[in-house]
This record gives structure tokens, sequence and C-alpha cells, in this order.
């Protein structure tokens, strides 16, 4: 298990300037948020990539800017915009492979879109969406987002069931906080098919604080994933309102890093 961070964490600053700033507090492992149209386009991301490369730094993981657009772009029974949905899908894959990044997140669809389809056919979305990545050494990964039908982690067990040569998974502690699941037990529902990990903490007051400024006990989790061989990263994802100086950022990671050592040293007596 290794720490990173979403550049996302920094927004509304550009995506540029976010990546100028987290490297020079010394992170390497980046999941890039992208932000706008112009940020897919090729002299840009290899403008980024020349930087991170220079830096010593790369990219985990690309998170696209319309993810609340993917119920009405991916998800309804008009199949030509999914068509039309499943080519543009394909920037976000060209663009993870241009910038050595191996995954891509996805929302989904809303829990409650007049429009929804049924079980099947989402899945069947996925695994063709995951086919495209797949054509660019990217995989797609579902995340489990509230308001969204993967917030439920029987959906994500349905979803192996269904296509588990496409199923895969990222893992958002708040987003599990916020539907009302425990985060161990929506990474148990995903098992091996967990490749990612978004990391927050929680107040009584603020539900997304940076990992060690608040209440949530990650040592359950952790040595969970430390005794079924998850081998992902752990990237810190809050919102700028999360914290008060940058430098928090770099202390939150190493707390983090102090406990994955202490569970990979006591194994399953971490509890």
């Amino acid at each position: 298990m290794q720490t990173g961070i979403s550049t996302g964490c920094l927004y509304p600053m550009l995506t540029e300037d976010s990546v100028r700033t987290l490297t020079k507090l010394g992170f390497q492992r980046f999941e890039i948020f992208f932000n706008s149209f112009s940020e897919l386009e090729p002299d840009y991301l290899d403008r980024l990539h020349r930087f991170l490369d220079y830096n010593g730094a790369s990219v985990i993981s690309l998170h696209p800017f319309t993810s609340s657009f993917e119920s009405f772009l991916l998800f309804t029974a008009y199949q030509r915009r999914f068509s039309d949905g499943l080519r543009f899908y394909e920037m976000y894959f060209r663009a993870a492979a241009r910038l050595g990044a191996k995954m891509v997140v996805l929302h989904g669809q809303y829990s409650d879109y007049s429009a929804s389809l049924d079980e099947r056919e989402y899945f069947s979305r996925f695994d063709q969406l995951q086919q495209r990545a797949a054509c660019y050494g990217v995989t797609l990964l579902q995340e489990n987002v509230r308001n969204f039908r993967s917030k439920d982690p029987d959906f994500i067990r349905s979803m192996i069931s269904a296509i588990p040569q496409s199923a895969a998974f990222v893992l958002d502690t708040k987003q599990a906080l916020r539907s009302g699941s425990d985060p161990l037990t929506m990474a148990q529902a995903m098992g091996p098919y967990l490749k990612h990990i978004h990391i927050s903490d929680n107040t009584a007051d603020n539900r997304c604080v940076l990992p060690g400024q608040g209440s949530f006990n990650f040592l359950p989790l952790l040595t969970h994933l430390q005794n079924t061989g998850y081998s992902g990263d752990l990237i810190t994802e809050v919102y700028r309102s999360g914290f008060d100086h940058t430098e928090e950022l770099l202390q939150s990671q190493q707390y983090i890093s102090r406990l994955i050592e202490t569970v990979c040293h006591t194994g399953r007596n971490a509890l």
C-alpha cells in the first residue's frame, strides 16, 4: 500500500498549479482531477507529463470532470447518446494512457434518476466502457458514491456476479459514510475487485476532513486491506474547505503512512 493525493484537494486552483504545489510539498503519486475540456488536449497532457516526470512523480488515476453528467450521457435508454458518450469517454482513457495512469474513475448513474436502466443493462454499459478502456491499457473503476446506484454494497455484489471479467472498484470512505455504510463493509463487498481507494476523515461537524484530523478509525480497514493483499494506493481526497494550510496535507499523509507501517508490521494483530 502506498499513499498519494488528488489534485482535487486544491480545487479551484488550476490543475497544473495544483500539481506544482503538491509536488513542491513532496507528493509523488497523484490522482489528477481534470476540470475542463482543454486539459484533455495532447499538448496540455504532454506538458503535465514532462513536469511530473522531471520531478519523479507519477499519475496513478484520473477523475473526469463530467462525473455528474454520466447518468444522462451513459446510462439512459437512448442508445445513440451512449454510443457518443462511449467515444467521449475514450478521451479520458486516451489521456490516462498519455500520462501513464492505469485507472479512470466512474460515478455512474444517480440512484433516483427518472430514466434508470435495469441492472443488467447498467452492467452491460459498464462492460462496454471497460472494454474500450482496455484498448488503452486502462482500467475503469466504479466508485461508491452517495446518491448514486453504487452507494449500495448489494449493487456492488450484483455487479461482480454479473460481469466478473470487467468489474473493478474504487472505495471512497467519505462517500460510504455519507451513504450510511461502513467503509469496511463496502471494501468487503468489493473484495479482490477493489483496485483504488479515496480516503478522508470526519468529525461531528464536518464529514470531510484530512485523515488524522477526525475521529474515523482507519485501523480495521487498513488491517483488512493488509490481510487481503491489497496493493493499491490510498489517495487523500478532501475538499479545499477541509483544511486551512497546504502543509496539513503532508502531515496527513505522514499520519496515514505511519498507520500503514504499523499494520504491515503487526498484520492481524493490528487491532
